[in-house]
């Protein structure tokens, strides 16, 4: 393929730098483009340098202008007749000077190898990081695929156009001597008709622009539904998914086609331009122009309602997750419209409101401008990051939105639970996951009227996200099952078993009166706030049955420990067991209270295992704790998290006897040096939407 063929081949940025090399006419495009091979088979940089060998090539480039207009003028193209008349005589200047030629034409082909160079470079680049993005499905490609060629038939589509104004010209220049033409001669007569109606037909083809209408319409419909799979993996994202919510390649593409029909529309308005120069009969500007340009506004008005979203849904710096607000405390929430339109900057404007449930007032900067200075990557984003619920008194109506009459679009959040209790948030969340869990309505509200049902599947597979989230490590298949085993009882039959609304429902526990939620959450937050790093690296083993720990212990070399998460405990507690033999070789699987957050917040529990004592009867303190289960040494496993030295320690200027807080085990029983938290109440929560609205802030 020649140098020429793969310039013609590259995107729009990369074909604007041809057209702004070839703004001038010292090597004309037209020529370029006619002589392409001849052109670039000729050694010009040898001939910059050689004056013989430049006149020779000199003299070859005026023949080869003089067939090209011997070609138009059978072919009767009157204007490219013209044009290479001009670029001949344009040349004929360098007769005496052909080496300057020859380094002119030279530096145009040095110019286009650098573009393509670039280009390559570029695309290079890009299919290196596709090839790292293991996350792009199927259906990604095919719209990278429909989107580039797209933008490739908009291209020639322009090119088209620029023909046609030459060609409309033409045939108007002809139409016009075939009327004033007195000749008798019929047969003639017959030929120029008939050109002219080969002409003619040739405007009919250049001016249809369904096809590109019907390729705009088919990629809007995959965008739109790819952006909805993103609103579901951004929904479950917000219960601990391990989704990726990227927004760059939905924003190119929005872009990208936004662009294009955009530049349909402006191709609609040249070809009015061109109908109103000249018409005639079956004119398909006259014919098709209205319906084109009905369709046009009807894909640009849902690009836009479908470009506006929530890209950060509603959340509050120390809530336990997003979508739980609570009056009177800030709150954020971000939106984009993926549609970038730099020429919009600042002009277009978000309001926030509360949408049909109209108890609470929205306070603090609650309309914003979209502006691409708010974003790292230069996004169009309205942030809103100081805003507050206030409940509106009894017979009080909300803040309306003035500025209806420029509404374009709007974008609701996720359903949102409002409470007015920090001793809320543990049921509010517990309603956030269920919903977001099982409900792929957003707008589905009456679902917390109705009690759906759920699977071991769904409800596991959201237990796995929240402790990713939490101490990014999932849950393994064992604790799973464990888990199971202790809400069902019967792990053989857990995976077809489905069951009710679980916010009351009650693990397999013995003496507790605690919901799986208030129980679950209580493990999670201990593990967020303490745990993390030991859940991460895979020492706490977490759930497991008090009998198959006494199975797996009793195998085990004496001292050997796991841990585990307390049932006992209604806010969350973790313990551990060993295994100790006696003086005839029986095992014993001790373990001890259960550790709380009132605990760890005094102690990190590194710290507890290093130190952990038993006081014999005689006041001899005993190390129990040696192995981490199955046998790697405590201090192996727990050393990284040890604290060297704190305080007094750290400095020789202090003579403070050191000590140490730590626990200490008799006849069984741990010592617990403070109280535990209170326990958290029920309560009834309110379920809204947050009303996003898109509109004109200046007329644009």
């Amino acid at each position: 393929m020649s140098q020429w063929e793969r310039l013609k081949q590259l995107d729009s940025v990369c074909l604007q730098r041809v057209d702004e090399l070839y703004c001038k006419e010292e090597l004309p495009m037209a020529v370029r483009d006619y002589l392409a091979q001849w052109i670039e088979d000729q050694d010009w940089e040898g001939a910059s340098r050689d004056t013989s060998r430049a006149v020779v090539l000199f003299q070859v480039l005026l023949e080869n202008l003089d067939n090209q207009y011997s070609r138009f003028v059978q072919e009767r193209s009157f204007l490219m007749q013209r044009n290479f008349r001009r670029f001949k005589q344009n040349f004929q200047r360098y007769q005496e000077d052909p080496c300057t030629l020859a380094e002119i034409i030279n530096w145009f082909l040095t110019s286009e190898r650098e573009i393509l160079q670039a280009a390559e470079l570029a695309q290079k680049v890009q299919m290196l990081q596709v090839q790292q993005n293991s996350m792009e499905s199927e259906s990604q490609r095919h719209i990278e695929k429909n989107v580039r060629e797209f933008k490739n038939k908009i291209q020639m589509m322009e090119h088209s156009l620029r023909c046609l104004e030459e060609q409309q010209d033409e045939f108007d220049f002809k139409y016009q001597t075939h009327r004033m033409d007195g000749t008798t001669d019929e047969a003639e007569k017959k030929e120029q008709i008939k050109g002219l109606q080969v002409m003619l037909n040739m405007l009919n083809i250049s001016r249809t622009l369904s096809s590109l209408l019907d390729s705009a319409a088919s990629i809007l419909a995959s965008l739109i539904e790819e952006l909805e799979d993103w609103k579901r993996r951004q929904q479950v994202s917000c219960i601990g998914a391990p989704e990726d919510i990227n927004l760059e390649p939905l924003e190119k593409w929005f872009t990208q086609v936004g662009e294009g029909m955009f530049q349909l529309r402006k191709f609609l308005e040249k070809l009015q331009e061109l109908h109103d120069k000249m018409t005639y009969e079956a004119d398909p500007i006259k014919d098709q122009k209205p319906s084109l340009h009905v369709r046009v506004d009807a894909l640009l008005t849902a690009l836009l309602k479908s470009a506006f979203i929530v890209e950060t849904q509603p959340s509050m710096p120390q809530g336990r997750g997003p979508l739980v607000l609570r009056t009177n405390v800030q709150f954020s929430l971000k939106t984009r419209l993926l549609f970038k339109v730099p020429e919009l900057n600042h002009s277009m404007k978000v309001t926030v409101s509360i949408d049909k449930y109209r108890k609470f007032n929205v306070l603090g900067t609650s309309t914003k401008a979209l502006n691409m200075a708010e974003s790292l990557h230069g996004g169009m984003v309205a942030d809103f990051r100081h805003l507050t619920l206030k409940e509106q008194k009894a017979g009080a109506g909300g803040k309306g939105i003035s500025d209806v009459s420029f509404t374009i679009t709007h974008a609701s959040s996720l359903p949102v639970i409002v409470i007015s209790n920090s001793s809320q948030q543990q049921s509010a969340w517990a309603s956030v996951l269920w919903f977001n869990t099982l409900c792929t309505d957003p707008k589905n509200l009456m679902f917390f009227a109705s009690s759906p049902v759920a699977s071991w599947s769904q409800l596991g597979q959201m237990l796995n996200w929240q402790f990713l989230s939490c101490g990014k490590r999932g849950l393994e298949q064992d604790q799973l099952e464990t888990l199971a085993q202790k809400l069902f009882g019967n792990p053989i039959s857990m995976f077809s078993f489905t069951f009710l609304n679980s916010y009351s429902l009650k693990p397999n526990f013995s003496g507790t009166n605690f919901t799986l939620w208030v129980w679950l959450d209580g493990i999670l937050n201990l593990v967020k706030m303490y745990l993390a790093d030991l859940w991460q690296d895979g020492s706490i083993m977490g759930f497991v049955s008090k009998g198959k720990e006494k199975v797996l212990l009793k195998k085990k070399q004496s001292g050997t420990f796991l841990l585990r998460f307390s049932e006992s405990c209604r806010d969350g507690g973790i313990t551990f067991s060993w295994v100790e033999y006696s003086n005839s070789g029986e095992p014993n699987v001790r373990a001890v209270q259960p550790f709380t957050s009132t605990d760890l917040k005094q102690i990190p529990l590194a710290e507890i295992l290093r130190n952990f004592q038993i006081m014999e009867a005689d006041n001899a303190p005993v190390y129990p704790l040696q192995f981490l289960y199955p046998n790697t040494p405590k201090d192996q496993a727990f050393g990284k998290y040890y604290n060297e030295k704190t305080g007094g320690e750290c400095s020789p200027y202090f003579k403070y006897i050191k000590t140490k807080l730590v626990f200490v085990s008799k006849d069984d029983a741990v010592t617990i040096l403070l109280m535990q938290s209170p326990c958290l109440c029920m309560f009834v929560c309110t379920v809204c939407a947050l009303r996003l609205t898109f509109m004109h802030l200046d007329e644009v």
